[in-house]
């Protein structure tokens, strides 16, 4: 019997998500704008695909508390544009945001930018959610206050969730304000340089937002700046005094090619892997992976690293031996390597939760292939 191609639904509003979820039989894939549809496990098949590109818009903004609320399917580079005639931001700068990454596809893949060092990722920055579940149930979470502690807390289930708790349809943030200035000093070097280097300078009261080495020849070490336009230059020769010979400010294109790394090859070889482990085993780690190229935040610990597809299963081996995670992002389309490294103590529990809230495993199969 022949299998009939997948319906493919676009709700525009909420209540248009739960009454798909609802009235819609079998297993359902979600996307959005499409930026990370080759990230962790392959997609299995399904009966339906909930497009939710469509779903986008501010909801309502309140500069005076600075947080925002918005449909899941809003680019966060047009939320940007609108935030800044506020002179407020989402302080968070994933690579893909230039690409069209929605608010709802960063926080279902758990993805951030450098400026997680200081400002955290999705899961700091989220304080309210709406989702719908499996049986069409629209469920809220948090709200527009910043210190809630009411319910149980599904903006951080729903992080890194891939989906399979289902569709997230509403999203509240929490803001930042635009900064008056910003610099970028940068310094060529190797990573167990780097690392020094890094280690110095958090133990300063110099306060970089972002802290990121690039490979190269040596590589380079990059750190961002933020504050006031007239105290900033200060700074910014503290800090080129602080990281010694070669170091000096330069344009934010560096930032561009930080990106360019981050996002794989553009010929589609290799296989990307995003690595995270303590900052202090970070720059070893890195030697020991056959790695063609590194954005290495060697103060979060976190790393994107690019490697032919044949050492994908050596990435997740070393990677745990180092007590760390990984997750296959891009990857050649006949590549047939393990998403995910060895499953964590708390699979039991991940499972348990899924079948609460979804016990037909309807949502995004096959995202956690092979764990569940």
């Amino acid at each position: 019997m022949t299998r009939a191609a997948p319906t493919t639904l676009r709700p525009t509003t909420a209540k248009d998500v739960r009454d798909a979820v609802a009235d819609t039989p079998g297993r359902i894939a979600i996307t959005g704008a499409g930026t990370a549809r080759h990230w962790a496990g392959r997609p299995q098949e399904t009966d339906a695909t909930l497009d939710l590109s469509g779903l986008t818009g501010v909801i309502a903004h309140n500069p005076g508390d600075m947080t925002v609320s918005v449909h899941a399917g809003t680019p966060l580079r047009d939320l940007a544009g609108e935030l800044a005639g506020h002179g407020q931001r989402l302080a968070l700068d994933a690579a893909r945001t230039a690409a069209g990454a929605t608010v709802g596809g960063l926080l279902a893949t758990a993805d951030a930018g450098p400026s997680a060092l200081v400002y955290g990722g999705m899961r700091d920055l989220v304080i309210g959610t709406t989702s719908v579940l499996a049986d069409g149930t629209m469920v809220r979470s948090g709200g527009h206050v910043i210190k809630n502690v009411a319910g149980y807390d599904m903006a951080k289930l729903l992080h890194g969730s891939y989906g399979v708790f289902g569709p997230v349809v509403e999203v509240v943030l929490r803001l930042h304000p635009v900064p008056k200035a910003t610099a970028c000093v940068a310094v060529d070097g190797p990573v167990d340089d780097a690392a020094a280097k890094v280690r110095t300078l958090m133990a300063s009261p110099l306060e970089p937002v972002a802290v990121e080495w690039v490979s190269g020849d040596p590589g380079r070490l990059l750190v961002r700046l933020e504050g006031g336009a007239n105290t900033l230059p200060g700074r910014v020769g503290r800090v080129c005094e602080l990281l010694g010979d070669g170091a000096a400010e330069v344009g934010d294109e560096a930032w561009s090619r930080h990106a360019a790394l981050t996002g794989g090859p553009a010929d589609g070889t290799g296989a990307v892997v995003r690595i995270g482990c303590a900052p202090a085993r970070l720059a070893g780690l890195l030697s020991e992976l056959p790695a063609t190229a590194v954005t290495a935040g060697l103060a979060t610990g976190v790393a994107t690293v690019t490697v032919p597809g044949a050492a994908v299963g050596q990435v997740h081996e070393s990677v745990a031996a180092a007590s760390g995670t990984s997750v296959l992002r891009d990857r050649p389309a006949d590549l047939d390597a393990p998403a995910w490294g060895p499953a964590p103590s708390a699979l039991p529990l991940l499972k348990a939760v899924r079948t609460q809230l979804d016990p037909d495993a309807r949502f995004a199969p096959g995202r956690f292939d092979p764990w569940m």
